[in-house]
């Protein structure tokens, strides 16, 4: 009863804060969806809802001419003598009347053609028409489920927290945020967001941002995980169709409607309707579709954008005034749809910034914006909640007291607390989250795996976990691990204390102990499932162990945006280790394993191990520089974006003193230089350098040389391959000496198969690489590569084929590398 009343309190409430408020409908009484609506010549407006309800607010008194465009349909103006408040002003759209009539008709072409090349040819300079302006700014965005599964490859899904009904549908998300914004070309922008709201979580914070929004058609594509070509880019008529489906007015500006569809299916281009200004050659508006299959991300069924623009007569610019992007998924059963919706008004296109109004700081959130109550809400909101999105904040707001108490977390918790008669050979996690901790414990069968040194081997690992905030930003964690090896009969104990601080500067100190066997290359790049593999069925044992028992600190902090620095320090003893089992599935006569020294696995290893035993203190201190980064600065931490134009760099001390053996103390320099460049429709570039120089290491352990990533096993692992070698072996090239390593990847993303008839059905992606490594002492080294990605079926593609070429000494060999780059999520 209490829900009931206060919903209804709610939409009262709601009546009674609009000034002018209704209905907009079609000739057949049906609602229009996200009508603009909007004072005539000002950025004084509103949009309808999904319901076609709309609130417009008017502080004054006077006479008023509205405005009601929707694209399709005939715009309509009504005029309003305001006296008294509220009005109701209910509005019926008819659909546009669009005929030939005044179109010349060519039989060589369609007229659409001269209109697209005209709007290509003033793509640039309609890009930059506005070269600054402020703007207030609301989103909205929603996300539905329906028909969720209880479980999921056998894990409990829940109800997420509440918001799921007795069908196992409802509402996931529902946020709001109002914000005011800033631009200045080419790429200065920033978002001060006044008002955050999310259903269900009055401390929460709305993901929704105008940055997040900004979409541009003018631009030559569109970056929605892959680049989608725009209509009337620069390169459009090597990707669409166009028919003109026909013109009308608007005042004394003609505008074409015109039809596009894909020369080929499985491009990635849109597909619908854009409007498009005669003489002006300036979008009126867009209703564009696209699918996950175009900008790969398989579970996403269906993306739909609508823009609409208005006219400025003093920036002779069409504006845009709102977007919504409409979006349906499915995936594991899973199932539903959602929307997110942007309102722009009140533009000042003569800002008066300056030199100081920009920043790296692109997003900030007001204290307590989170935080306003429901009379702030209705009196700033410009689009009116749905009968839907009322029920979900009342109901959500209403139970979040209850979902926060003592009883009912406890009460979850001995659900969830429950054992299972497998949890000792799997997990187990016994949690009070009232009380804001959690013990993890981690079963033996997960992780086990061989190899010819410990045999088969599998641990076990207990962890605490303790949080003081409700993001899990500030919090302790200690964990113990045990290690068994069957074969050289030995058991292992390894722990670490963590102690993270905040989510701004992302404080964290660290100490770690214990002794474990671990890879001569600390990069691990073999393994263990791969490993125990190609030992078992192919007699291959890649991996080279040795024993470290270490106690060591650590510690990490971002010291101002953009640098973060990394130290870790502590004592280190080294002991030899020796293969313990020949133990194989098939093995064969001719074929043998290695011995565990990486230097001369053939030899023998009793008289010639790979580590002489020794102890010493290393210190390693990196400095991680990010140029240019932008960051989102909210109350509760920091999140950090990168940066589009420039590289990443990292430089490195490493060094090693006090070691119970003289030559073995050492230093060495080094750097490494990273980024990710998008070519737009042509992909994503990828490259990787590395370079460092010892001091001193002539006689260092073999342990402390740089190892570089090779790759026996041909499997890949990674996403990418800009940090391996797949054809070199793992410790045949390492270095005490100086060393450059470069990578370079270029993923296609479909510009080229995408072009061949019957193979752009398989929405496959050209990866082209080149791999190059220098050393003092050896001839250089270098690999190219040529293959195929988003290989897989349905929404399952994380398979890769590549073909690699390496060139070394003269000589030349070459490989087929299969990447299996679902492994990667398990390591």
């Amino acid at each position: 009863m209490n829900q009931l009343l206060t919903a209804l309190f709610c939409l009262f409430s709601i009546s009674l804060s609009a000034q002018i408020q209704g209905i907009v409908t079609n000739d057949k009484g049906e609602p229009l969806p996200y009508v603009n609506i909007y004072l005539k010549d000002s950025y004084t407006g509103t949009t309808s809802n999904e319901e076609g309800n709309y609130t417009l607010d008017i502080t004054q008194t006077g006479e008023y001419e509205i405005i009601f465009q929707f694209l399709g349909y005939t715009k309509e103006s009504k005029f309003v003598s305001a006296q008294a408040f509220p009005i109701e002003l209910n509005v019926k759209l008819s659909e546009s009347s669009v005929s030939l009539d005044e179109v010349v008709i060519s039989t060589n072409e369609d007229p659409a053609y001269r209109i697209i090349r005209e709007t290509i040819n003033r793509r640039k300079q309609n890009l930059e028409r506005i070269s600054a302006f402020e703007a207030n700014f609301y989103s909205r965005g929603i996300w539905r489920v329906k028909d969720v599964p209880e479980k999921i490859l056998g894990q409990e899904v829940g109800d997420f927290e509440g918001a799921l009904d007795s069908t196992r549908t409802g509402i996931i998300y529902l946020s709001e945020t109002i914000s005011e914004i800033a631009y200045q070309k080419p790429d200065d922008f920033k978002e001060r967001i006044i008002a955050s709201k999310v259903s269900g979580d009055d401390n929460g914070f709305s993901f929704n941002s105008a940055q997040d929004a900004n979409f541009s058609f003018y631009e030559n594509s569109l970056n929605l995980n892959a680049d989608i070509v725009s209509p009337i880019a620069s390169n459009a008529l090597g990707y669409y169709r166009y028919k003109l489906d026909g013109v009308f007015y608007e005042g004394n500006k003609l505008i074409n409607k015109i039809l596009v569809s894909p020369k080929r299916s499985k491009d990635r281009v849109w597909e619908g309707v854009i409007y498009i200004v005669e003489d002006d050659w300036q979008l009126y508006g867009v209703e564009l579709s696209t699918n996950g299959e175009a900008i790969q991300v398989p579970f996403i069924k269906e993306l739909i954008f609508k823009q609409n623009f208005t006219f400025d007569k003093t920036e002779n610019a069409w504006v845009k005034i709102s977007q919504t992007i409409d979006f349906s998924f499915g995936f594991l059963g899973f199932n539903g749809d959602g929307r997110f919706i942007a309102v722009y008004s009140d533009y000042n296109f003569e800002p008066a910034f300056e030199k100081k109004s920009f920043s790296n700081e692109v997003l900030f959130f007001e204290p307590f914006a989170n935080k306003k109550d429901s009379t702030f809400w209705k009196q700033i909101r410009p689009v009116p909640l749905t009968k839907e999105e009322v029920g979900d904040y009342v109901r959500k707001d209403s139970i979040q007291v209850l979902r926060k108490s003592k009883v009912y977390l406890d009460s979850l918790d001995r659900e969830n607390n429950k054992f299972s008669i497998a949890d000792p050979l799997f997990s187990y996690t016994y949690r009070d989250t009232y009380e804001k901790w959690q013990v993890d414990y981690t079963g033996p069968l997960p992780k086990v795996n061989f190899n010819t040194v410990q045999g088969w081997n599998g641990g076990a690992g207990l962890r605490y976990f303790k949080w003081y905030d409700e993001n899990k930003t500030n919090y302790i964690s200690a964990r113990v691990n045990a290690n068994y090896g069957f074969s050289d009969d030995r058991l292992r104990f390894s722990g670490r204390i963590i102690k993270n601080f905040n989510r701004t500067n992302r404080l964290r100190i660290g100490l770690w102990a214990g002794t474990a066997s671990v890879q001569f290359n600390n990069e691990e790049p073999i393994s263990p499932l791969i490993n125990s593999i190609s030992t078992l069925f192919f007699q291959r044992n890649y991996m080279k162990l040795y024993e470290s028992t270490y106690a060591r600190v650590s510690y990490s902090q971002e010291l101002f945006n953009g640098l973060r620095i990394y130290v870790n320090t502590g004592y280190e003893s080294r002991k030899e280790l020796f293969n313990t089992t020949d133990q194989t599935f098939y093995p064969q006569e001719d074929e043998g394993y290695t011995t565990n020294n990486p230097l001369v696995p053939g030899d023998i290893e009793v008289f010639n191990p790979a580590v002489v035993n020794h102890d010493l203190f290393k210190t390693n201190v990196t400095a991680a520089i990010t140029f240019g980064q932008k960051y989102m600065t909210y109350p509760d931490g920091k999140f950090n974006l990168g940066s589009n134009k420039y590289p990443s760099l990292e430089l490195g001390v490493e060094n090693a003193l006090g070691a119970s053996i003289q030559d073995y103390n050492f230093t060495q320099l080094k750097a490494r230089l990273t980024q990710r460049v998008n070519t737009g429709n042509v992909g994503a570039f990828y490259y990787n350098l590395k370079a460092g120089t010892f001091l001193d290491g002539d006689d260092i352990s073999f342990v402390d040389y740089q190892h570089f990533n090779g790759n026996q096993t041909r499997v890949g692992t990674t996403f990418n391959y800009t940090n391996v070698f797949n054809l070199l072996p793992y410790y045949e090239l390492s270095t005490n000496e100086n060393y450059f390593e470069g990578h370079f990847e270029h993923n296609f993303q479909g510009w080229i198969l995408g072009k061949i008839p019957g193979i752009n059905e398989l929405n496959f992606n050209l990866v082209a690489g080149a791999h190059f490594l220098s050393t003092s002492e050896n001839k250089p080294y270098s690999e190219l590569s040529i293959g195929i990605d988003n290989l897989g079926w349905g929404n399952f593609r994380f398979l890769r084929v590549d073909y690699v070429r390496s060139f070394y000494n003269g000589g030349q060999d070459g490989a087929f590398i299969f990447g299996l780059k679902f492994l990667n999520l398990f390591d």
